[in-house]
């Protein structure tokens, strides 16, 4: 059971209750950060531009996305991220290889590898080390590589919020919110 109640849209302050009546599906997490105010909707604007607008392959986004629920036990985003990796083009062995910590060239590229390796150890470490990050620097361009930062940071702190706050799980969203960050 949660540790905060949800905000209910029609309690809500009027900035915050047109925020989530604007929301495509009323999520747990989006209810339960409601209560911070004044961070609530730039907070749903960056999580918007990180599904929907960056150059970042989204295959590749929720591939960290994915590692760090699985480095952070983090089931809530678990969850909600597999059906949209599922439909950005991630095999649902990758997942299934994610999901055991089995993190091999069996299952990804070179590219993959990178990213999943320099999720691991920014999770882990708060940096990348400089191997790491000169095999993903191969790859992807410099703003690519600070999208995935920020991506990496955001999920990260939505891991944190979402298992220290407990919050209840309901049906995975899908496509649904990554379909409507990409419209907004």
């Amino acid at each position: 059971m949660a540790r905060l109640p949800l905000v209910e849209a029609e309690n809500a302050p009027e900035p915050v209750r047109d925020a989530l009546e604007r929301l495509p599906v009323q999520l747990n997490i989006m209810r339960t950060m409601a209560h911070a105010e004044t961070c609530f909707r730039p907070l749903l604007r960056l999580g918007s531009a990180i599904l929907g607008k960056q150059s970042l392959d989204a295959a590749l986004r929720e591939l960290a996305i994915l590692q760090i629920a699985a480095l952070s036990s983090a089931r809530y985003e678990w969850t909600q991220h597999v059906p949209i990796a599922e439909g950005v083009g991630v095999r649902t062995e990758q997942i299934a290889a994610i999901e055991r910590g089995e993190i091999s060239s069996t299952h990804f590229s070179e590219l993959e590898l990178a990213v999943l390796d320099f999720t691991t150890e920014v999770v882990e470490q708060v940096g990348a080390s400089d191997q790491t990050f000169e095999r993903l620097a191969v790859h992807l361009p410099a703003r690519e590589i600070v999208e995935l930062l920020i991506a990496i940071g955001f999920y990260m702190m939505i891991a944190r919020i979402a298992e220290t706050v407990q919050v209840d799980l309901e049906e995975p969203a899908g496509m649904q919110i990554a379909d409507a960050a990409t419209d907004r």
